[in-house]
């Protein structure tokens, strides 16, 4: 008879060992009731970094480029043709309102006005003379009126004249410099011909467009500060708002008023305007961070109180390339500052602080 060899005999025990165990297991790890969550099992949910914040104050701004203009100007013109006598006032000089800036050759105005303002006193006293006569019924009454007819020709003719005499002295209608005046003595200047500049620049008025788009959170009243060419700056506030866009370009035509104590010469040339809008509480975040809901809307992804995540769409407030501001999340919120692209809202995650030593790894 063969003897069985050590080797054989050890690993056929070996199997057997093998198979009872298989066979009988360990009853006792089998219950009617589930196991409890372990640790291991907890793991397996997605984690994601996080970062919580609480909104801020912030005071959004619209850059809009316009020019600049004098708050007061006009072109001054000639009433009445005449030859320039004198320039009392040079070019570039301040005036001040009701000062005379020219004079022009009168023609014998003056004589001419004493004559008429004669001729309205004899009319005036032929019409009282004709009042008496009339109410003791010495004269008719058409007589009475031809001398009252009379009395306002002569009225009007003194009116006229005076007004002839003036317009030859034109004054300044208000405060400002003399600019660009356009004549010499002795020129003959014509009706309605154009002599001179007034304008009054210790205030400017800026214009601009405004988009559609934007003229909502603009009202009169809001604070501006228009950027100069040069680097400086002046400060001022909206002071209209057209109530109807522009059919051709649908923007808005706004102006602001602008304080220009050291009367720089400023109008005519162009500048930037800065309206601060009223302040909003915000959340300031990464511009990576957004994402569009299933109604294309921007969205940001962030935590429930039960770490699930949810997608709330918030409104763009202002951006750049390095932060947004938006409005509309809770205040504080779980942001998902990584791992936001591998998670659907209402599933539950692993949320890692983000502070907790670089990036949290997603599964």
């Amino acid at each position: 008879m063969r003897r069985i060899p050590p080797s054989y005999a050890l690993a056929s025990l070996l199997v057997l060992a093998l198979v009872v165990w298989l066979a009988v297991g360990d009853f006792q790890q089998f219950q009617s009731s589930p196991p409890e969550s372990t640790a291991e099992q907890a793991e397996a949910l997605p984690r994601v970094e996080v970062s919580t914040q609480q909104s801020t104050p912030y005071i959004p701004q619209q850059v809009l480029q316009g020019q600049l203009t004098a708050e007061r100007e006009t072109v001054l013109r000639a009433n009445v043709a005449g030859y320039v006598a004198e320039k009392p006032v040079k070019q570039g000089e301040s005036v001040r309102q009701g000062e005379t800036l020219l004079v022009l050759d009168n023609d014998a105005l003056p004589e001419r006005l004493r004559q008429a303002r004669d001729e309205l006193a004899l009319a005036e006293a032929e019409y009282a003379g004709a009042q008496s006569l009339r109410r003791r019924e010495l004269i008719s009454q058409p007589e009475l009126l031809r001398l009252q007819s009379a009395l306002s020709a002569s009225a009007a003719q003194v009116a006229q004249l005076e007004k002839q005499l003036q317009d030859t002295r034109p004054t300044a209608p208000f405060d400002g410099t003399l600019d660009r005046i356009q004549v010499e003595l002795g020129d003959l200047l014509q009706p309605g011909e154009e002599w001179a500049r007034l304008i009054d620049d210790r205030r400017l008025t800026g214009t601009a467009w405004v988009s559609q788009q934007q003229i909502g959170a603009l009202s009169v009243g809001l604070p501006v500060t228009a950027r100069l060419l040069n680097g400086g700056s002046l400060a001022g506030e909206v002071s209209y708002i057209s109530s109807r866009a522009e059919e051709a370009t649908r923007t808005f035509y706004i102006e602001v008023a602008l304080d220009n104590p050291e009367r720089l010469r400023l109008a005519g040339g162009s500048a930037e305007f800065t309206i601060s809008l009223p302040p909003r509480q915000v959340h300031t975040l990464s511009p990576a961070l957004f994402s569009l809901d299933e109604r294309g809307q921007l969205a940001i992804k962030h935590l429930d109180d039960e770490d699930r995540v949810v997608q709330t769409a918030v409104e763009l407030v202002s951006a750049d390339t390095q932060r947004a501001y938006v409005s509309g999340l809770p205040d504080p919120v779980t942001l998902i500052t990584l791992g936001a692209g591998l998670v659907r809202p209402g599933e539950a995650v692993t949320p890692v602080p983000a502070q907790e030593g670089g990036h949290a790894p997603v599964n």
